[in-house]
């Protein structure tokens, strides 16, 4: 069951074909999923944001942070060029560097071991330590591999997989989710979808539809993950948002601003021990090519009117918020490290809290 089968937002607009952001053309995700005894839940989510090879075909990007206590190598080039041309991947926050070593090393095998260039890969990362033995640092090269090779378009996995693993959300079990919108005017339609792995939020503050279902389904119903000291709101997001529209990078720095709005409907507020990152890019402009330093003199490119782009604000707060419900509902019970159990929220218990409300 996914978010929309519940109904929580009827202002929801139209979704793509998989209601994942793999409906932006060309965009392809893969997972490597890591499961293991003793305590072993992690693992690494890859997108790749065109079928060609990015580095020679960069796209339009920006970012934002909401707080951050957290992590999204990159980001500086990207602020300063607003060009993203590397793959974006997604894992545990002491895997960050292996997984960034694993993608420079990719680039290698693709360029040629004797091409001259350098790469600032893109790679976000959530604390995974309730649930996996994350100082064992267990995510290795060729996961990431396999997750690049295994990168496809279409339906998306979602819940306890890649970088999601072991990741809790609101005090349930979450991890990787998933949403898209069509979004059509006069002038024509295009197609924004959101990723993202979610690790944040609070039970207590936890909201769907305007319903507070964190206090209707409390730890008497569903049980908090325990033991553990940790204050509630610790953790983290990423969201990435890709869309088919000729976007500058200021134009994809706003979209990405829009995103907390949708973390903000289900009662998430940046909370000091979350870190909550955001990355948007857009395809829309095919004809960037080359490096960075060996490109074309000139580019023509296309820019969406502003006057349009608001239709776009709306679907990214709606496919954000879908996207987090997703990764939820998707979810399934987990007991990780030192018998730690994370519970995920039964589709029939949130339906009932929503319903139950509803009715009065």
């Amino acid at each position: 069951m996914r978010a929309r089968d519940l109904g929580p937002g009827p202002g929801w607009g139209p979704p793509g074909h998989a209601n994942a952001i793999t409906d932006v053309p060309g965009v392809r995700v893969g997972h490597t999923t890591l499961i293991a005894e003793p305590g072993v839940r992690t693992g690494v989510t890859v997108l790749l944001p065109r079928p060609a090879k990015i580095f020679h075909h960069p796209v339009f990007a920006g970012c934002h942070r909401l707080n951050g206590n957290g992590e999204l190598t990159g980001l500086e080039w990207i602020r300063e060029t607003g060009l993203l041309s590397t793959p974006i991947a997604l894992t545990n926050t002491h895997s960050v560097g292996v997984v960034r070593d694993a993608l420079v090393a990719w680039e290698i095998e693709q360029r040629g071991p004797d091409a001259e260039f350098w790469s600032l890969p893109v790679v976000g990362e959530t604390w995974d330590g309730r649930l996996n033995d994350i100082n064992g640092q267990h995510v290795r090269p060729e996961h990431v591999l396999a997750a690049l090779a295994g990168a496809r378009p279409g339906r998306v996995v979602e819940g306890n997989v890649g970088g999601g693993t072991g990741t809790i959300c609101h005090g349930f079990k979450a991890g990787i989710g998933t949403a898209s919108r069509v979004v059509t005017d006069e002038h024509g339609s295009f197609v924004l979808g959101v990723l993202v792995q979610a690790n944040h939020g609070s039970r207590a503050r936890f909201t769907v539809g305007g319903i507070p279902v964190g206090e209707l389904v409390g730890p008497d119903v569903v049980p908090l993950p325990g033991p553990g000291a940790r204050p509630e709101g610790a953790g983290s997001i990423i969201g990435v948002i890709a869309t088919d529209a000729p976007l500058l990078p200021h134009q994809c720095a706003r979209l990405a601003r829009r995103a907390p709005l949708g973390l903000a409907r289900l009662g998430a507020v940046g909370e000091h021990h979350s870190g909550d990152l955001f990355l948007a890019f857009a395809t829309g402009n095919a004809g960037l090519t080359g490096d960075h330093d060996r490109g074309p003199s000139e580019h023509r490119i296309r820019m969406l009117a502003d006057s349009r782009i608001t239709a776009l604000f709306s679907a990214v707060v709606d496919a954000t918020e879908e996207a987090v419900l997703n990764a939820m509902l998707a979810a399934r019970t987990m007991t990780g490290r030192a018998g730690v159990v994370a519970h995920a929220l039964p589709p029939a218990v949130l339906t009932e809290a929503l319903a139950g409300v509803r009715r009065r």
